[in-house]
C-alpha cells in the first residue's frame, strides 16, 4: 500500500494562489464564531427576501471559496484546474428548497445538462442532485406521513416522479453515474422509495443510480444490507454514497418538538463508527456495491485506504471513490489523487441568490462540526508560513 500523508500542505495547495489562501484563512476565521455566523444568515435571507443585491459582497468571497461559477460553462476552469492535479469533478446545481413547479423544471433541465457535459468530458464522472431541488419538501413530507392527497398534489406528484425518472434515465443512456441526495430523516422514507425505484430499473448492468446514506442516522446500517440483499436478490448492482450527515441540530430538535425518539445517534464516536462499518461492508462487497467515500474525516479515509489493502482492492478500482467539496479538506483530496485513488469534488454552480441556502448550509456545518474548520486553518497558515520561508530563501 502507498504511503498516504495528510499534512503534504505543498501538495494539497499547490494550485492556489496565495491570494486564494488569505481568502480561505479569512473565511474560516469567520465560520469559527457561531454568533457571526447566526447574524449574517440572518441578514443575508432578509437582503434576499427584501430584493437587496447581495452577489457584490458574496461573489468574490464565500461564492468564490466553494463555488465554481454562476453557469455551467463558469465552472469549466476549475474543471480544467482539478483534472490537472488527477482530481475529478461533480458539478452540483445548487438549488435546493424551492416551491414553484417552473423552479423544478428549471433544476432538471440544469441536471440534465451536467449529464450532457460529463458526457463528453471525462473530468466529469459523475451527476447529481438533490431531491428538494425537484420537489416540494412539504409533498415529500406528505406522502411519507401516508397522508391523503387531493387530486392536484397527485399530479403534482406523479410530476416528481417524472421528474426523477427523466434524469435517472438521461444518466442511463449516457452511462453517466447519477447520485440521489439525502434529506432530512421526515422525508427520506419517500426519497428511498423513489431511489430504489431508479435503482432496480437501471442497475442491472452498471451502478448508473446512487442513493446516499447519512450514517448519523441510527438506522442506516440496516437500511444498507437490506438494500444490498433485496438488490443481490434481484440482480442489481447499487451505488451508495455514505456521508456522516448535514442535518444534526435540526432533526434532534424536530424529535423533541414532536416527541418522538432521536432518529440520530447520541454522539460523534458512534456516528464515526456507524459511518466506518458502512464503509467496511460496501467494500467487503465490491463487487456488488459501487461506493463513493463522501468525508472530509481524515481517519475514516485512511481506515477505508487500509480497509482496500487487506481486501486487495487496488487505488484505481472502478467502484471505489473518495470525494469532497470544493474549498474543504484539499489535504485529503490532493493527497489522495496523487497517490493513485479515484477523488472527485462537489463543485456546486448558480446564480449567486440561487445558491445562497447552500452557502449559508456550508458555513453553518462548519460551525458545527468540532475541529473542521480549526484544522482547515492550520492548514492554511502552515502553508502559508512554508512559502513565507521559500520565498526568504530565495
Amino acid at each position: 500500500m502507498a504511503e498516504v500523508s495528510f499534512h503534504n500542505t505543498r501538495l494539497a495547495f499547490a494550485d492556489k494562489s496565495n491570494f486564494e489562501l488569505i481568502r480561505a484563512k479569512w473565511l474560516f476565521r469567520f465560520v469559527s464564531v457561531p454568533f457571526l455566523v447566526k447574524v449574517s444568515s440572518i441578514k443575508i435571507r432578509l437582503a434576499i427576501k427584501l430584493g437587496i443585491p447581495v452577489a457584490w459582497a458574496l461573489k468574490p468571497t464565500v461564492f468564490g471559496h466553494f463555488c465554481g461559477g454562476e453557469d455551467i460553462n463558469d465552472c469549466d476552469f476549475v474543471i480544467a484546474k482539478l483534472g490537472k492535479s488527477r482530481i475529478k469533478t461533480i458539478l452540483d446545481y445548487a438549488a435546493e428548497g424551492k416551491e414553484s413547479e417552473a423552479e423544478f423544471d428549471n433544476t432538471a433541465a440544469q441536471i440534465i445538462a451536467t449529464i450532457e457535459k460529463a458526457r463528453t468530458n471525462p473530468d466529469i464522472p459523475f451527476a447529481v442532485f438533490k431531491p428538494s431541488g425537484v420537489a416540494r419538501v412539504a409533498l415529500l413530507e406528505k406522502v411519507q406521513a401516508q397522508k391523503p392527497l387531493s387530486q392536484e398534489e397527485v399530479k403534482e406528484f406523479d410530476r416528481v416522479k417524472a421528474r426523477f425518472a427523466e434524469i435517472c434515465m438521461k444518466a442511463s443512456e449516457a452511462r453517466i453515474p447519477v447520485m440521489i441526495d439525502a434529506e432530512e430523516s421526515w422525508i427520506q422514507d419517500a426519497v428511498d422509495s423513489l431511489a430504489e425505484e431508479n435503482i432496480f430499473l437501471h442497475n442491472k448492468e452498471l451502478p448508473l443510480v446512487f442513493t446516499t446514506l447519512q450514517m448519523y442516522r441510527t438506522d442506516r446500517l440496516d437500511y444498507l444490507k437490506s438494500l444490498h440483499a433485496r438488490a443481490k436478490a434481484a440482480g442489481v448492482i447499487i451505488g451508495v454514497k455514505l456521508v456522516r450527515g448535514a442535518y444534526m441540530e435540526k432533526e434532534r430538535a424536530r424529535a423533541t418538538q414532536e416527541g418522538y425518539p432521536s432518529p440520530i445517534l447520541p454522539d460523534k464516536a458512534a456516528t464515526d463508527h456507524s459511518f466506518d462499518r458502512a464503509v467496511h461492508y460496501c467494500l467487503t462487497h465490491a463487487e456488488e456495491i459501487a461506493l463513493s467515500i463522501a468525508t472530509h474525516n481524515e481517519k475514516s479515509c485512511m481506515l477505508a485506504i487500509e480497509t482496500c489493502a487487506d481486501l486487495g482492492i487496488a487505488p484505481n478500482h472502478p467502484g471505489v471513490s473518495f470525494s469532497q467539496l470544493l474549498g474543504m479538506s484539499d489535504n485529503i483530496s490532493y493527497n489522495l489523487a496523487a497517490e493513485g485513488y479515484a477523488v472527485t469534488k462537489y463543485v456546486p454552480f448558480g446564480a449567486v441568490q440561487t445558491v445562497v441556502p447552500y452557502l449559508i448550509r456550508r458555513a453553518e456545518e462548519n460551525t458545527s462540526v468540532g475541529g473542521q474548520t480549526s484544522r482547515e486553518l492550520h492548514l492554511i497558515l502552515t502553508e502559508l508560513k512554508r512559502r513565507k520561508r521559500e520565498d526568504k530563501k530565495r
